[in-house]
């Protein structure tokens, strides 16, 4: 049998590294935290190869003192922590010591840096965990680190990182990961000399996501806030339309740290739950500020794991944040049809087509268009927007006047005669010239909302118009100066998830008897479960007695649930109980299953309803807390604007 013996330092420093260093974005991530820790303003992360051959990491933060320099090189020297008792503080993203070590152990590195105070700046090279040189250079105020040659004494690491575009593809996820969480720092990044990212560091949240992601997500997000004793949720959601087929696009940062943790995405997706479909996750950018003493972020060396010793409270925490931002606006998607058109002129023949609709409006829908209002602002400075903003107002007030004293002289085509009987357009477009009557000083060009009149509110639901259906499942509604479809499924199997929620809540309900009873044959740790939950199964309508070892009898079962009532219904909900972490909230998720269940008995597509069900069930509809999705995710109700349509018509050219 072999003796035991102590490894030597160069042994263990390289088994150190294989926990902290896994591949480039590993030493990028460690490096890039020391300069927000050094309270950086201005980041750049260059590297060639996906960072194998190459990276270099320049911050302007305090820098590194002189005499400080060899001891940042050894294991668990920090500048960050004292004793144990400041771990149940840390406001710095390092604290271990065991980054710059580790980093050494598998890698050339060549460090300069410079504080305020020095003259000259310090350059150091140490490679393998052995010191080369320490001399001064000239350098500007900050640090900059240059590491070459990764894992080039340790093939057996080198071999299994994967191809440069891979690695750089990992780098480029971690730096935008980096930059939505610190959105007052400036980062750059770098890939074989392309600017792949670049920040302005103003402090907008908002500003970073548009940078990063686009257009598209910018426009679709909703404000997220919450605040209760120790702990404070602020950031962005992203309305359901923009959801993805995996979870890389949920960005949640606890105390300016990005980590993992099943809890924090539970909570998020749970809340979207009725706005996505199944195997959809959502868009989210949230900061999470938590005191320090109910976070444990030394978990594992690279810190990317969490554990809270409140876990309920963060939980329902982050739900209650997502699902107030979820509910506060309209979520019915709005359906567009792009096409490429030429320039709008300013001529005679176009200026009437132009002014059927609000300007406001105008600036929002034009989305799609590239050649309108909202993409030739920048190419202008404020004032002469304003200016031609002005201008256009005051010629339609000009064009009104004239169409008032000339509207009894115009004959009237037939066509349009009949289009004033059966609908109200033309009595809304008599109203629509008044809105902006007083423009004497202009206002600031703002962003308007998705829909200007909501078609979810009760005064809506007196002056909305049951138009027809098609296809035996859509149904048209018009309101306004929009069109509304409405999928008669979904929009019964949400009526009826509510109604049943509804009914649970206030006990409405009567139990059915089942015989034979339905058998259960559990564990020890659904017993368990079982018999901790038992008054509510009871509460609901449910009657379960014991039945010899380990085996129980449901002799009765909720009325709604009489027909579906199934062994594998009943197990499927406890699974569901065997969870820590449960929304500890009204309703229960017990009632949510047996609501969800419900749901089969809606009516289905290509199932002919008439006017009047169709009406009760849209004012239904149109009376509850969520009507925008089914209880699966799938969306209720799409809409598309009479704008649209007269774009497809060409009579808007």
């Amino acid at each position: 049998m072999s003796k035991i013996q102590v490894l030597d330092p160069i042994t263990i420093d390289k088994i150190a590294a294989g926990e902290v260093i896994e591949r480039p974005a590993s030493v990028v991530k460690e490096l890039v935290e020391n300069a927000i820790d050094a309270g950086a303003t201005a980041v750049v992360v260059e590297i060639k190869d996906g960072g194998i051959s190459f990276m270099r990491i320049t911050d302007n933060g305090c820098g590194i003192d002189r005499e400080d320099v060899r001891s940042a090189f050894l294991r668990h020297s920090t500048s960050k922590i004292r004793s144990v008792d400041d771990l149940l503080h840390i406001g710095s993203l390092g604290f271990r010591g065991e980054a710059l070590s580790s980093i050494s152990a598998v890698a050339q590195v060549e460090l300069i840096t410079k504080t305020k105070d020095q003259t000259f700046g310090t350059l150091y090279r140490i490679a393998g965990g052995k010191e080369e040189t320490l001399e001064d250079t000239g350098a500007p105020d900050g640090t900059t680190f240059i590491i070459r040659q990764l894992f080039y004494n340790t093939p057996a690491r080198r071999k299994f990182l994967k191809t440069p575009m891979t690695e750089a593809s990992h780098v480029g996820d971690l730096m935008t990961r980096l930059a939505l969480s610190h959105p007052h720092i400036s980062f750059q990044f770098i890939n074989n000399g392309q600017s792949k990212l670049h920040t302005s560091g103003n402090g907008k949240l908002k500003d970073v996501i548009y940078h990063i992601y686009g257009r598209e997500i910018a426009s679709n997000l909703l404000q997220a806030e919450y605040d209760t004793p120790g702990l404070k949720i602020t950031g962005f959601l992203g309305k359901p339309i923009i959801s993805r087929g995996n979870r890389n696009f949920e960005n949640y940062y606890v105390n300016g740290r990005y980590a993992r943790n099943s809890i924090i995405s539970r909570a998020i997706e749970d809340a979207y739950k009725d706005f996505t479909m199944q195997h959809k996750y959502p868009f989210v950018v949230l900061h999470i500020e938590i005191d320090g003493e109910h976070v444990d972020v030394n978990v594992h060396p690279t810190k990317m794991e969490l554990r809270f010793n409140n876990q309920q409270e963060v939980y329902n925490a982050i739900y209650s944040a997502v699902d107030q931002g979820l509910h506060e606006k309209e979520l019915i998607p709005h359906v567009e049809m792009p096409e490429p058109k030429p320039a709008v002129q300013s001529t005679p023949e176009s200026k009437p087509a132009v002014r059927s609709t609000p300007e406001p409006k105008t600036v929002v829908r034009s989305a799609p268009e590239p050649k309108t209002a909202v993409r030739s602002a920048p190419e202008h400075n404020l004032e002469y927007f304003m200016s031609k903003m002005k201008e256009r107002v005051l010629a339609e007030h000009e064009e009104k006047k004239k169409k008032e004293e000339t509207v009894t002289k115009q004959p009237v085509n037939t066509i349009q005669t009949i289009a004033e009987e059966k609908t109200p357009y033309m009595q809304n477009t008599a109203v629509r010239p008044q809105i902006s009557t007083q423009t004497t000083a202009p206002e600031p060009p703002k962003q308007m909302e998705l829909f200007e009149d909501h078609l979810l509110t009760r005064e809506a639901m007196q002056k909305y118009k049951v138009v027809g259906q098609v296809f035996e499942t859509y149904w048209l509604v018009e309101y306004d100066n929009s069109l509304y479809i409405i999928d008669q499924h979904a929009a019964h199997e949400r009526v009826l998830y509510e109604k049943t929620l509804k009914s649970m809540q206030t006990r409405e309900f009567t139990s059915q008897m089942i015989s034979p009873p339905i058998v259960l044959n559990l564990s020890m740790r659904e017993a368990e479960l079982l018999n901790i939950y038992m008054d509510r199964f009871t509460r609901i309508g449910f009657e379960i007695e014991e039945f010899g070892q380990d085996s129980y009898a449901v002799r009765a079962v909720p009325d709604n649930l009489f027909s579906i009532a199934k062994k594998e219904l009943l197990i499927q909900m406890l699974d569901s109980l065997s969870d820590e972490i449960a929304r500890n909230q009204s309703p229960d998720l017990i009632d949510e299953k047996i609501a969800s269940m419900s749901c089969k008995a809606a009516v289905k597509g290509n199932m002919k309803l008439s006017v009047q069900e169709v009406d009760a069930l849209i004012g239904e509809l149109l009376s509850l807390d969520n009507p925008y999705h089914c209880p699966h995710g799938r969306p209720t109700i799409i809409a598309m604007t009479k704008r649209e349509l007269e774009k497809k018509f060409k009579r808007i050219v």
